[in-house]
């Protein structure tokens, strides 16, 4: 199948927040209910509006996976369960480096899948919080390309 990058329009939102909340509920085991039913509206009122977004689509224009950047800073990406191993996580990271100059990314301290996934290219901690930027007591690895 082939997959490409493309934008994504504010009306495609909705799609984009169905493809993060299959993603976290897949990935981020230690996240409760509550906890994701606290992060839903902000990504989708937000959070996608304060970040570069990029998604990726397959043949039949569905979004499977998506990029946000803002400063540099990898903010979000996700990808749809169903579409995991299939290097989509990896075109997007290559895109948000070459094409959006990332160089840094927040990475929850239990995931560590992704922990793997970035540095795997290349990314290495630098500090740790202990909270999440909404102050939830979900300690972040603060990463950078080296």
């Amino acid at each position: 199948m082939n997959y490409y990058i493309d934008s994504v329009k504010p009306a495609e939102f909705p799609e984009v927040v169905d493809v993060w909340e299959a993603s976290v509920r897949e990935t981020h085991h230690f996240l409760k209910e509550e906890d994701i039913l606290f992060y839903k509206p902000l990504i989708l009122q937000e959070y996608l509006h304060a970040v570069d977004l990029r998604c990726v689509r397959d043949e039949e224009n569905n979004i499977v996976g998506f990029l946000g950047v803002a400063e540099g800073n990898i903010e979000m990406l996700f990808i749809h369960p169903d579409m995991r191993g299939k290097g989509i996580g990896t075109m997007l990271l290559h895109y948000a480096v070459e094409k959006l100059g990332s160089n840094k990314v927040d990475v929850n301290e239990e995931n560590k899948q992704a922990i793997g996934f970035y540095e795997h290219f290349g990314f290495r901690t630098i500090s740790r919080s202990a909270f999440d930027s909404t102050g939830k007591p979900y300690p972040m690895l603060h990463m950078i390309l080296t």
